[in-house]
């Protein structure tokens, strides 16, 4: 019908130029007369997916992918659905259908290697991105995707080689100079500061400014010129710090509100009897990652990476409606008591990156936030908090490149913003030990690292696990490191790390003196 026709064109131009709103609405129209066209079904998902409405989505892009099994690149956005939904299961299962069907595709097996990434699944998303790059050489994006899989799992040389040519490539693709920097540490005589600071010359976006700050500071530490270094660190989040605003008040919003849901707590039915998961929390850039080495070099269990499925089952199971994190928690109701349910549904969101040994590590260090409720949900679950100097802490959470999208880190885009929320932390964690003690291990990333042993035995006696040598040689563990201390962590401990605060003590007298003021105690 002419009428159809037209709108099937309006509706090709309004995607093509990336209007998802006129996209979605012009073929609602078509589908409302042909719902079994796969292609209007593949248009609608893919702009409801940017929209951000995922129920339609998935609804959208499975019709497609069933009328269509033969476009993987329609597959590959129905596991991107599924992945951003955080059904990682059903995105897996997904994604390996689209592998099979992507031959020739860069673009989809790059958006594989995506969804599998995000589903902590990081073999096939190394395959994936290798598939990609081999494809399509001269893409950017695709040889920076490629290099951090490699960086993951511990190939530094591949990775180094790769994000040198993604900057080749496009010296404007600003990630590529902070994770070149990372990759291993720099001297006097071999690093890239005259390459950063010629790109920092003609940068002006507060993301480029961000990236090579953040490069030369930490090059600049390498080398052993700290008031510089903490310039640099200064400048680059503060020029994108700006952009955000400061996030003391949200930050504070969150710890009240759980604080508030457990100001008066009561008995209630039990939880999910799973004795499988141990949760390894604590302020990022604490050891957190280094606990998981040692724990999963055990026969009995495995890593299964940084996992945002209890935040998700706690959000299903208690339906609630939210857009922040103080919603989630102010929405949930103090009636909430379907504690099993949270736990079995937890469990069941993991599959199937775990189940391969008795027990899998969930190493999301902001799950403290939840510390409570897993202890309710999951009466047989392991906790352990990792500890470190709270300056230390501070410095390495204001050091440290997070997500920009994170919700969770915010606050590190500003040092006495990190002192706040780092004050906010310790409160909350002696609030848990009040409520659940004995629930909750805490380990002393300093203790962990000048008495390896002996705290290593305590790990493995706080988690029902009988010794083993190997959990004294964590940096041979082959498993992929999918955090940012992917390249400490393939080394044996030592003492580099301790007391690096004491390099920046001048510069961090104005942390210090609020952090006593606060309460915490600093030890020189």
């Amino acid at each position: 019908m002419p009428g159809s026709t037209r709108i099937y064109s309006q509706a090709l131009a309004a995607f093509d130029r990336a209007d998802w709103g006129e996209t979605l609405r012009l073929a609602t129209l078509l589908l409302a007369q042909s719902p079994n066209d796969g292609e209007m079904q593949f248009i609608a998902g893919v702009a409801a997916l940017q929209l951000q409405e995922l129920p339609l989505a998935r609804a959208c892009l499975q019709h497609a992918t069933q009328l269509r099994p033969d476009r993987a690149n329609y597959a590959a956005q129905y596991a991107r659905a599924l992945v951003i939904s955080e059904l990682m299961p059903e995105a897996i299962a997904v994604a390996d259908l689209a592998m099979k069907s992507a031959d020739g595709d860069a673009t989809v097996y790059d958006t594989l290697g995506v969804v599998y990434t995000k589903a902590n699944a990081h073999g096939p998303a190394a395959k994936a991105f290798g598939h990609a790059a081999a494809l399509a050489p001269r893409n950017a994006n695709y040889r920076f995707n490629l290099a951090t899989s490699l960086m993951y799992y511990g190939d530094m040389d591949g990775a180094e080689r790769e994000y040198e040519t993604c900057l080749a490539i496009d010296p404007s693709y600003w990630r590529g100079y902070l994770a070149l920097s990372q990759m291993r540490r720099q001297t006097p005589e071999r690093n890239h500061l005259a390459l950063f600071a010629n790109r920092l010359e003609a940068a002006a976006h507060p993301d480029a400014r961000l990236h090579l700050h953040l490069a030369m500071a930490k090059e600049l530490e390498d080398i052993g010129d700290f008031p510089a270094a903490f310039r640099h660190y200064t400048h680059g989040k503060s020029a994108y710090g700006a952009l955000m605003g400061s996030s003391a008040e949200t930050d504070a919003a969150v710890f009240n509100a759980i604080e508030g849901y457990f100001a008066n707590p009561r008995s209630g039915p039990t939880g999910y009897d799973n004795a499988e998961p141990i949760f390894v929390i604590g302020m990022p850039r604490t050891g957190t990652t280094l606990v998981d080495r040692i724990l999963s070099s055990h026969s009995e269990v495995q890593s299964a990476g940084e996992l945002g499925h209890f935040a998700s089952a706690l959000h299903r199971v208690g339906k609630v409606r939210a857009r922040t994190l103080t919603e989630s928690i102010t929405n949930l109701g103090r009636d909430f008591d379907d504690w099993r349910e949270l736990g079995r549904s937890y469990i069941e969101s993991t599959r199937p990156v775990t189940g391969a040994a008795p027990h899998f590590i969930d190493k999301l260090p902001h799950n403290f936030l939840y510390a409570g409720f897993i202890a309710r949900a999951l009466p047989n679950a392991k906790l352990i908090c990792v500890r470190r100097n709270p300056m230390d802490t501070c410095l390495s959470n204001f050091r440290q490149l997070f997500a920009p999208e994170s919700a969770y880190h915010r606050y590190s885009y500003d040092m006495l913003d990190t002192g706040k929320y780092f004050v906010r932390f310790d409160r909350l964690m002696q609030r848990w030990q009040q409520l659940f003690p004995e629930r909750i291990l805490e380990v002393s990333y300093e203790q962990l690292v000048e008495s390896q042993e002996s705290v290593t035995r305590q790990l493995l006696d706080f988690c029902g696990l009988k010794w083993e040598d190997a959990c004294m040689h964590f940096q041979s563990n082959e498993g992929p490191v999918p955090t940012a201390s992917a390249v400490q962590v393939r080394s044996a401990l030592n003492r580099s790390s301790l007391a690096r605060w004491k390099q920046y003590e001048p510069e961090l007298r104005e942390l210090r003196e609020f952090l006593e003021e606060s309460g915490i105690r600093i030890h020189d």
